[in-house]
């Protein structure tokens, strides 16, 4: 089996990362529910994910770092906090369904702003002008679907200079492009903690700088007497039983991630995108997707045949990718391939150059054999 589906979640992961999880499952209690051990093990590391998360982002202070079941989660915490209905909300034509849906359901005014796919120069400038005005700026760090790296930092300048409150969806960028809460000047930065990170589905990560309204209320383990969430962070957003062993493999990826050095991690990936690129350019009836501002993912999509049909000839030959419009309908709209979607090949730091190579004279022989 070839596994190039690492955008949606990483399958192969460090061997630490399922150790961490196994010692919590047999070891560890509940985190602030009580005094004994297995507890205080529990409260050590939940307290030592935190920790570790604010030295790998740069966040000034581990409580502003929030535990979540995943980037979504994490997205509606940030983005309720701030939206209301009618309010003009500035995005990047390349939003995943877990920005654009929460904004809907707000009856938000969505102006997307950066349509034109690879084109860092023409997002900066349309950002410039839409974000006159605007009350609130969300923003994809890397598309999911294209892998466009968009210049977050330079739009978080942008916010600041105006006022104007800033969220950074980095679902594709933690653990392999720099994200520095500082440097960002957001006020919420979103992340799952099983893409690049490494940790088990159920797990991400929001980085706060300002207050959050709970989407969860419940019980937090601290100022049990009040009858609202405490005002403080992180409990205030942590509502509930933490999902120790989730937190515990998350830390484990997280610490793997400050070992191997996330700028390696980073260099692998891009070899192994020009790789394949290069494999496939050319092919007869393929379309590449790419450009100079380009991370981890590479689209396709194959004239006469649909991607879903690739995509399950390309399953039956033991390579995994995923088709559609990948919960980005925006992203899509934005490229022009809505109306057929994409195959979307995505890497990992485990997968290797003769992976690659392999996949693509698969793709290459499904295509010919198409043909005859």
């Amino acid at each position: 089996m070839i596994y190039l589906d690492s955008a949606a979640t990483s399958l192969i992961k460090p061997a630490c990362v399922e150790h961490a999880v196994v010692s919590a499952m047999r070891t560890m209690a509940s985190p602030g529910r009580g005094g004994h051990l297995p507890a205080l093990r529990a409260a050590e590391e939940v307290y030592a994910a935190r920790e570790t998360a604010a030295e790998l982002f740069h966040a000034e202070d581990s409580t502003g770092v929030v535990f979540t079941a995943n980037a979504t989660h994490a997205l509606n915490i940030a983005i309720k906090s701030v939206a209301k209905a009618g309010m003009r909300v500035v995005i990047s034509g390349f939003e995943h369904n877990s920005v654009t849906r929460p904004l809907a359901a707000i009856g938000a005014d969505i102006c997307p702003a950066g349509t034109r796919l690879f084109d860092t120069a023409d997002t900066l400038t349309d950002f410039e002008a839409k974000i006159r005005g605007a009350e609130l700026v969300v923003c994809t760090y890397v598309s999911n679907v294209f892998g466009y790296i968009l210049p977050v930092y330079e739009i978080g300048e942008m916010c600041r200079a105006r006022g104007v409150p800033y969220i950074v969806d980095a679902s594709q960028a933690a653990g392999v492009l720099d994200v520095d809460f500082q440097r960002l000047h957001a006020d919420f930065v979103a992340m799952p903690g099983h893409k690049a990170l490494f940790g088990p589905q159920g797990t991400g990560i929001l980085l706060c700088r300002r207050d959050a309204v709970p989407l969860l209320h419940g019980g937090s383990g601290s100022d049990s007497i009040e009858q609202h969430m405490p005002d403080y962070l992180p409990d205030r957003l942590e509502a509930g039983t933490h999902n120790v062993c989730g937190i515990a493999g998350l830390r484990a990826g997280m610490e793997h991630i400050k070992t191997r050095g996330r700028e390696d991690i980073y260099r692998h990936e891009a070899l192994l995108l020009r790789r394949m690129s290069a494999a496939l350019e050319g092919t007869d009836g393929l379309e590449l997707f790419t450009g100079e501002t380009q991370c981890g993912v590479l689209s396709v999509r194959a004239a006469g045949m649909g991607c879903e049909e690739l995509a399950e000839k390309l399953s039956v030959r033991g390579v995994c990718v995923r088709a559609g419009l990948h919960c980005a309908p925006r992203a899509h709209m934005s490229a022009g391939t809505l109306t057929t979607g994409t195959v979307r090949f995505s890497f990992s730091p485990f997968t290797t150059e003769d992976q690659v190579a392999e996949a693509a004279e698969i793709l290459k022989d499904i295509l010919n054999t198409k043909s005859v």
